[in-house]
């Protein structure tokens, strides 16, 4: 893993050490330069959980990536600078959708004091790593929240306004095996949301924006604020503009994009 390449793309300055501080340094610099997106999946290409192939397209292409490839890719970079990482499978909405969601997020955990959950690859998520401790978390204005389940589960509770509210997550090692699995079906079903409309999220720093369909949104912690894309060179700039992705080849995803929210919402409503 080319660290330094890593490094120039997230713009950190100064020598890495496998300490909090550096910890915390990575984490928002990842999530302040790179967005999450899902068009390799809206495009149908290929997806894999290998961080080889995250890091060829996230740091080569200057592109952005799902949780697979960004908690992937930032575990990798971890461990050569030499954290204790272990990758943990997270099941996002398990208790809406039961087995189907486990392995459909990739979470880690990094041991330095004590515990910590990182996650770059959740969105709208936390910008900072959390200390593994059931209760209340704060960071940035939002609230955040870890909370252990009668089944030896333990849920993140995402903050108000964010996309996903949840995932549940155990505090031991991911099946390789199966988040792969999972990778595959998550790319390619037709039940999968990642297949039925494009989605991006980025932090900022006056909040974060998000892209559901073609809806695009501002998340601060006091509210969230929604304007419809009315066209497709609209789409693209937005693209550009709030998400840093220069991507001519969304613009084809435009009429399916419409028709999905057309089905979804009705015709000029907001998600």
């Amino acid at each position: 893993m080319q660290v330094q390449a890593y490094l120039d793309r997230i713009g950190f300055a100064g020598s890495p050490r496998p300490d909090l501080e550096t910890l915390r340094g990575l984490h928002r610099a990842h999530l302040r330069a790179i967005p999450y997106e899902n068009f390799d999946v809206q495009l149908g290409r290929p997806m894999t959980i290998d961080p080889a192939a995250a890091f060829e397209k996230i740091v080569g292409a200057r592109r952005g990536g799902w949780c697979y490839e960004m908690n992937g890719l930032f575990a990798a970079v971890l461990r050569e600078i030499g954290f204790m990482v272990m990758e943990m499978a997270g099941a996002v909405m398990r208790g809406d959708r039961g087995e189907i969601a486990h392995g459909n997020h990739l979470v880690l955990r990094v041991d330095l004091d004590r515990p910590y959950i990182a996650d770059v690859g959740f969105g709208d998520g936390v910008l900072e790593p959390l200390p593994m401790r059931l209760g209340e978390h704060h960071c940035e204005g939002y609230a955040f929240r870890l909370e252990a389940l009668d089944d030896g589960w333990l849920r993140f509770h995402n903050h108000t306004f964010g996309g996903a509210p949840y995932f549940d997550f155990r505090d031991e090692p991911a099946d390789q095996a199966q988040l792969a699995a999972t990778c595959e079906w998550l790319s390619t079903s037709p039940q999968s949301v990642f297949t039925q409309t494009a989605l991006a999220f980025r932090h900022r720093p006056d909040g974060v924006a998000s892209l559901i369909g073609r809806t695009v949104n501002k998340i601060s912690p006091t509210g969230k604020t929604t304007r419809l894309i009315g066209t497709s060179s609209e789409f693209s700039s937005v693209l550009k503009d709030e998400f840093d992705l220069d991507l001519p080849q969304a613009a084809q995803l435009w009429p399916a994009i419409c028709a999905k929210h057309e089905e979804l919402f009705g015709a000029g409503a907001q998600a």
